[in-house]
């Protein structure tokens, strides 16, 4: 055991804060968040193993629809707030604050940069949501957003339009507010690379302890919920594309096959690091998923050209009606769909953001807002177009399997998509790939971050911790992926959602810490927190 003494000099006024942590057996970790963090998911794994799997899966959605009842107006107002937060902080005169300091120098090109961000923060949903999403919503597979009549072209350009604000500015700006708040107390303040940092301003030397933990604990649940979902889905798709290939049964055996397998991969890429491993992977992802939307997008371009606009358009128009949760006559789709969505990116923003924070060093605030919430939005705005339109105009015209039985499995959705195009067994083979390999840098991404968190904000940790973590992420996707069955969808969405809801306070209340940083900041007062750290054995 070794205590680790933490000094902090803010406004002429000394706090000196020791951090117990374990460094034997080769680890380096901060004890309470670890231990309390690896006991929950054991437990959790555990009970859900012992119990029976349907009153298991019974569990997991009673609770989901709980949330969901009591607390989607809260989900939804807080996603609203956190992208009119950006949109100010952009417009204001702190968008001049450079991360890091007047002098500091981006590490990477503006290329990896967006490449690693993005494979870390969408890339396995794309996937699977391109194709399956925009049809659902306009066959009224499980409703229509707003009430529209299904097959019709209103509910052509409503369905790409609701895509587009599931996955375009709203999710980005809460990984934006995540982000920047890391990134801002760690190399603008001298804080560790930890959440509870954030909140020093209304804490004070208290973030240090339980508070701290709890807050701590909080995100590395989150994260490791909101990682399991993508992670299950990319498993269920990829076995899909794998039977639909090469004929083999599609079941939950090849599934956890296909977890297993992964995970190993994530572990040989956690090892190397962010520069050994996630960022050759993550250019590696973007340069593939470019070509393999550009080959698609050729063989209708005339569909996909009416398909931005109509996305385009679809989303400005209804973005409002879309975005508030009172007198809908749509509930249920919106909890089915956007309250699960909105969730699903809160429950992922502390893994996206402090990766995202960890490779943003010398960005301005307003170039660092602006990348964040603009470039994701326009590549998926050209993704869902391509995929989602192509798949519409199928179902129209009767094409293929798409349009004569319509949407029937959402794992196979992209693969019958494929069938009647040229090539389509290289692009399902490709599509598969990327699948894995979208897999392989979200996992060790959350590694990486879960690893720092636990660690008490250090970046440069042992392989057996990070190990660890990369094959909890896979077991706890294995788990929900069994107690699911063949609805494991609703099991990863319960898994997310859960850890969503104390984590929308946390976000809420982060963005007044952000407030309180800058303010200081900006006014040239307590313009840096010294931070040393010291290590007594």
């Amino acid at each position: 055991m070794s205590t680790h003494t933490d000094r902090y000099s803010i406004d002429n006024t000394d706090y000196v804060v020791g951090q117990d942590n374990i460094q034997k057996w080769g680890l380096d970790i901060h004890n309470p968040v670890f231990g309390t963090s690896a006991a929950l998911v054991l437990f959790f794994v555990i009970t859900l193993l012992l119990v029976d799997a349907s009153t298991a899966k019974s569990a997991l959605d009673s609770i989901k629809w709980q949330i969901i009842d009591h607390f989607d107006g809260l989900i939804m107002w807080s996603a609203n707030l956190f992208l009119l937060f950006c949109i100010a902080l952009v417009l204001s005169p702190y968008g001049k604050i450079r991360i890091g300091g007047d002098k500091a120098k981006p590490e990477y090109s503006r290329k990896s940069w967006f490449s690693m961000l993005f494979a870390a923060g969408m890339g396995i949903g794309l996937i699977f949501w391109g194709v399956a999403e925009p049809l659902a919503y306009f066959t009224g597979w499980f409703e229509t957003p707003l009430g529209v009549e299904a097959n019709t072209p209103e509910a052509a350009r409503l369905a790409l339009g609701a895509t587009m604000f599931h996955w375009g500015l709203h999710p980005w700006a809460v990984y934006s507010v995540m982000a920047l708040s890391l990134a801002f107390f760690a190399y603008n303040k001298g804080l560790p690379l930890s959440i509870r940092s954030v909140f020093f301003p209304i804490l004070g030397d208290r973030a240090w302890g339980w508070a701290g933990h709890i807050i701590d604990i909080l995100a590395v649940l989150a994260t490791l919920f909101g990682v399991a979902t993508s992670l299950g889905l990319g498993a269920q798709q990829a076995s899909a594309g794998i039977s639909h290939v090469f004929g083999l049964e599609v079941g939950i055996g090849l599934q956890l096959i296909v977890v297993a397998s992964v995970t190993a991969l994530a572990v040989i890429s956690v090892v190397r690091g962010i520069d050994g491993g996630v960022k050759v992977l993550s250019n590696i992802n973007l340069i593939v998923a470019f070509l393999l939307v550009v080959v698609v997008a050729l063989t209708a371009i005339g569909v996909v050209t009416g398909s931005l606009f109509n996305a385009l358009g679809g989303y400005v128009e209804n973005m409002i009606a879309l975005a508030v949760p009172h007198g809908r006559e749509d509930q249920a789709w919106m909890h089915g769909w956007t309250v699960f969505y909105w969730a699903w990116w809160i429950s992922w923003s502390p893994c996206v953001g402090m990766f995202i924070a960890r490779v943003s060093k010398g960005r301005t605030i307003r170039e660092f807002v602006t990348a964040t919430l603009l470039i994701p939005t326009l590549v998926t705005l050209l993704w869902m177009s391509t995929f989602g339109g192509i798949a519409i105009d199928q179902v129209v015209n009767g094409i293929g399997e798409l349009g004569r039985n319509g949407l029937t499995d959402v794992s196979l959705a992209l693969f019958s998509l494929y069938e009647v195009m040229p090539m389509s067994t290289l692009l399902s083979l490709v599509s598969v790939l990327l699948i894995l390999v979208f897999f392989v840098t979200s996992s060790d991404s959350a590694s990486l971050v879960v690893d720092s968190i636990t660690a008490g904000g250090k970046v440069s940790l042992p392989v057996p911790q990070r190990i660890f973590w990369a094959a909890s992420q896979g077991l706890i996707a294995s788990v929900l992926l069994w107690v699911g069955g063949t609805e494991a969808i609703e099991a990863l969405q319960a898994g997310a959602i859960s850890t969503a809801l104390p984590f929308t306070v946390i976000l809420l209340v982060m963005c007044v810490c952000l407030i309180m940083g800058m303010r200081s900041e900006f006014a040239g007062q307590s313009r840096s927190i010294a931070y040393s750290y010291r290590s007594n054995v």
